[in-house]
């Protein structure tokens, strides 16, 4: 604290009768600068009528020495025993005839000696902004001077630490009877400074010129060479050093050494405490999550992360996630499927391939490259289908080059079940960023072997996301003749496929629609962070079977099946309206729709036929029943 010295203080006179003694200070008033001072006198039964008088006329001396004002020293006094009393807070007077009167008509309390409780009262109550101290930013010091002649009835030690924790300076001034262990424990560091003890009230005006000479000392943390690792707090006419949080102060009260946290047994932590130099934080055992209140553990629910990929159930386990199946289902060795009881082999399922069991039902699977018909039981090939499917493939830095490994192996996967050949369907792929570029056209592989290959050789382009100038691309070059693309005349329907993980940069509304104007079915395949309003835009209608969406690239292969029972019966789309060529017709042969009239009655002939075909072997099976029931009656 800064101040000017101040001259010489001379020692009080004391006569005989203390509580006619006027005691002075003699000299000019000490300027401290600002400065909060609380008095805290003992005023239990122990205290004397003669002594409480000389107690009261001592703080009145002591406050001329003192230069008072709202920004300079502010002074409030309380008064304590078995209770505390304020005699006047900090904030109540401004001048120093106001202060004397007040204490000149304090009557003692008269009871127990209840430091500990006068000591957190001032913490609390004396010492904060409500009743007059000035606020922690400003940096006023804070002072409390406790006055006592015995010992405390309670615990100080703990209090007056989280006193001195909170930035007051404690002066501890003890009477004739104080007990030494109470004052040192009360004090502030180093304690030669901060505790006095005085044969009798008679002799407290020697505390008066010892703190007063403190309060007129220079500010010696200003200074510098204090020395002090962390922290100097200044206190009038002296200094001390502190730490910082999570440290405490060595053994020549000057460095720092970091403390052990964990090992003072107040952390709370309630599973391990991991200490760190001036803080410490909370660990939890495997198989458990720290809580928001960063000391609790509670286990971790390994099912509602959403990747166990059980079939039914997931039951979460310190070990991890663990499927379960449900009644009547057995779990089958990848520890995640479940498998039901087997119907196909008790019911006349009528699959044409293959019969599954799913619980209490079944279902019938077609081969790889067939397409189950809509009787749920035949299977008819993929093949047949004559397609010109153009494949536009997000090749943006969004999409990261592993990822981008992962959709050339899905749009290999689409390969596999398309007929690809000359006369059956033509693949094209068109890769694009912030430009577009024909990976390979319609017209150049004739096998699936073959495109297969020239997929997984395309290199990742890595740059912005340009869909709509990729659409313009295909609509202007890649369903052309000179591309590869069959001839309108010959009725194969061309199919846009669009791959993209984010927002186009550019508008894909107008060439989407130019798409569909020039009869291209599209389909829109949305990864991530794909916008689904523009993925919609993109697809043909309706939405629901043109538009499929993954949220990740490890998990995007569930598409397939979407994309198998779109692209592959393309040509049996009414609004595509093109008859299905038979094997063996060469790619220059006209196709004919079966929209027209000649093509209906066909059907129907060929249809009737069949009809007739299957009545007749009808007919001759039951006839051989007959026979045989007949034969069983007579050999009975």
């Amino acid at each position: 604290m800064r101040g000017r010295l101040c001259s010489q203080l001379p020692m009080f006179l004391l006569l005989l009768q203390p509580w006619e003694t006027q005691l002075q200070f003699a000299g000019p008033r000490c300027r401290t600068g600002p400065l909060d001072l609380v008095f805290v006198i003992d005023s239990s039964r122990s205290v004397r009528p003669f002594e409480f008088q000389t107690m009261r006329q001592f703080l009145v001396s002591l406050l001329r020495s003192l230069d008072v004002g709202p920004n300079a020293t502010r002074v409030g006094v309380i008064q304590y025993s078995s209770q505390v009393q304020s005699v006047f807070p900090l904030g109540t007077f401004s001048r120093r005839e106001d202060m004397e009167r007040a204490i000149r008509t304090l009557v003692p309390l008269a009871q127990g000696t209840m430091t500990g409780l006068a000591i957190q009262y001032a913490m609390n109550v004396a010492f904060s902004v409500a009743e007059g101290a000035r606020p922690p930013e400003a940096r006023v010091p804070r002072v409390a001077v406790i006055v006592t002649d015995g010992r405390p009835q309670d615990r100080v030690a703990e209090v007056a630490a989280q006193a001195r924790a909170r930035g007051i300076e404690i002066y501890a001034v003890g009477v004739q009877r104080a007990d030494v262990a109470s004052l040192r424990a009360m004090a502030s560091p180093p304690l030669d400074e901060h505790v006095f003890l005085v044969e009798s009230f008679d002799r407290i005006q020697e505390f008066g010129l010892q703190f007063q000479r403190r309060l007129c000392r220079k500010d010696l943390c200003a200074e510098g060479g204090h020395g002090c690792q962390h922290q100097c707090v200044s206190s009038p006419g002296t200094f001390h050093c502190a730490c910082n949080p999570g440290y405490r102060l060595a053994a020549d009260d000057k460095s720092c050494l970091a403390l052990d946290l964990c090992t003072e047994g107040t952390h709370g932590c309630e599973h391990h405490c991991v200490s760190s130099p001036g803080f410490y934080f909370c660990r939890c055992r495997a198989g458990f999550v720290l809580q928001q209140d960063q000391r609790s553990c509670r286990a971790i629910d390994h099912c509602s992360f959403g990747n166990h990929s059980c079939q039914h159930e997931c039951v979460s386990t310190f070990g991890g996630p663990r499927c379960r199946c449900r009644g009547g289902y057995n779990l089958l060795p990848d520890g995640r499927s479940c498998q039901a009881q087997d119907l196909c082999n008790g019911v006349d399922h009528g699959c044409e391939f293959q019969c599954v069991s799913e619980g209490f039902s079944y279902r019938c699977l077609c081969p790889e490259r067939w397409q189950l018909q809509a009787d749920g039981k035949s299977c008819s090939r993929c093949q047949e289908g004559h397609v010109d499917l153009v494949l536009l493939v997000d090749g943006s830095k969004s999409v990261r080059p592993q990822n981008f490994e992962l959709v050339k192996r899905f749009v290999n996967q689409i390969v596999d079940f398309l007929d690809v050949s000359p006369e059956g369907t033509r693949v094209g792929l068109v890769q694009f960023s912030s430009r577009v570029r024909t990976e390979f056209p319609l017209g150049r592989y004739g096998t699936a072997a073959e495109v297969k290959q020239a997929v997984l050789a395309v290199e990742y382009m890595e740059r912005g996301t340009m869909t709509g100038l990729a659409l313009r691309h295909m609509v202007e070059h890649s369903f052309s003749e000179a591309q590869g693309a069959r001839p309108r005349a010959l009725n194969v329907p061309r199919v846009g496929l669009v791959f993209t993980d984010g927002r186009s940069q550019d508008d894909v509304s107008v060439w989407a629609a130019r798409a569909k104007e020039e009869g291209i079915v599209m389909y829109a395949v949305g990864v991530g962070k794909a916008v689904e309003e523009e993925l919609r835009e993109i697809a043909s209608e309706p939405a629901e079977l043109h538009v499929s969406y993954s949220p990740d690239f490890s998990t995007m292969t569930h598409l397939l099946e979407n994309l198998k029972g779109s692209i592959c019966p393309a040509s049996h789309s009414p609004t595509l309206c093109a008859r299905l060529p038979e094997e063996g017709i060469s790619a220059g042969t006209e196709l004919r729709s079966p929209c027209e009239c000649e093509s209906l009655v066909e059907f129907q002939g060929r249809t009737l036929g069949a009809l007739e075909s299957l009545s007749q072997n009808l007919a001759q099976l039951t006839a051989r029943l007959e026979d045989v029931e007949n034969q069983l009656a007579t050999q009975k």
